[in-house]
């Protein structure tokens, strides 16, 4: 099970919509969040920061090294990169506002499901990949999870 949590970036104009794998951290674990128009005023800092694609959660570790100790991990081991890689607290998608995004996209495609089941599936297919291509390619974090060499 999955907690779903929304927060505003720190210059408010920027809306994130966040998971919590298994309930083991909740949204407390995040310090601050910075949109790509307010993380350029920042300095990064890997030891409490994840960057993906201009948008950058900040973690109070503390809390986060304290919430982890359902999971067993060696708490010297939890890093921003772990927390959100592992879905610790990870966006509610593949990016911030995935989870509004994607509905409004499905929408059209939805209406197949009654007219022609067969073509819905090959629409809903075909929109999913080339989905996942365009959001790989604009540099979104877990859209490029199966190479992560590339970011």
């Amino acid at each position: 099970m999955c907690m779903a949590y929304e927060m505003n970036c720190s210059c408010g104009n920027g809306l994130a919509g966040f998971n919590f794998r298994d309930e083991i951290m909740t949204g407390e674990v995040i310090s601050r969040l910075y949109c790509p128009q307010c993380s350029r005023d920042i300095k990064f800092d890997q030891e409490t920061m994840v960057a993906d694609n201009g948008w950058v959660i900040e973690y109070d570790m503390d809390i986060a090294r304290f919430q982890a100790q359902k999971i067993k991990a060696d708490a010297l081991n939890i890093t921003p990169d772990f927390i959100f890689d592992e879905s610790y607290c990870t966006w509610r998608g593949i990016y911030p506002t995935d989870h509004i995004d994607s509905v409004v996209e499905r929408t059209e495609i939805m209406k197949l499901a009654k007219i022609n089941p067969r073509k819905y599936l090959e629409e809903l297919k075909e929109w999913a990949n080339t989905r996942m291509e365009r959001l790989s390619k604009e540099g979104w974090r877990k859209a490029n999870e199966g190479n992560k060499g590339g970011v």
